[in-house]
């Protein structure tokens, strides 16, 4: 096992954001074709506002078609089968300042209920190469919404991303795993 992934493992359950970008920092820039394929993600806790609200709707990760055919947020439907929905619809402004309400209970099941009305078959993102942090990666640029996602390579089927949106000055970091099912 390489050295960022053990990092991964010692780290499952959080990290501070300096020790995270410091990781990231180590790790080399990803190709954008790198990303093609269905993703399994868990969040990567720094102590962000927006720590554990993917995880507490179920989030199941990414899938990329093509560098323009990207559904950048499947849940699972449920059958269990993962699904995309539009990020588009989000409620940023509230969850930026408010994200504890959108991990409450009440927020949860109202998402579950509403979810297979956000389902869609239309991409919501490209694959672009952006500089993050100093180095050329490949990155999901969403459409509609002012979020980049930028990664770097910590194995072959393993990334390490960092979510970088407006108004949202501490990193999100989130782990992918190439879904091989």
């Amino acid at each position: 096992m390489s050295e960022p992934l053990r990092w991964l493992a010692r780290h499952r359950g959080g990290a501070a954001p300096v020790d995270v970008l410091a990781l990231a920092d180590r790790l080399p820039a990803v190709e954008p074709a790198t990303l093609v394929g269905r993703w399994r993600g868990r969040e990567l806790p720094t102590g962000s506002r927006l720590d554990g609200l993917l995880a507490a709707h179920h989030w199941y990760g990414k899938e990329v078609v093509d560098a323009e055919t990207v559904h950048p947020l499947l849940f699972r439907d449920r059958a269990g089968v993962p699904r995309p929905v539009q990020p588009a619809l989000a409620p940023l402004l509230l969850l930026r300042r408010v994200p504890g309400l959108a991990r409450s209970a009440p927020a949860r099941a109202a998402f579950a209920a509403v979810r297979p009305l956000l389902r869609t078959g239309r991409p919501a993102a490209r694959v672009r190469r952006v500089e993050h942090r100093g180095v050329l990666t490949a990155a999901i640029v969403y459409d509609r919404l002012p979020v980049v996602d930028a990664f770097r390579q910590v194995a072959p089927d393993v990334l390490l991303g960092l979510m970088d949106m407006r108004g949202l000055a501490e990193p999100f970091a989130f782990v992918l795993e190439r879904d091989l099912d």
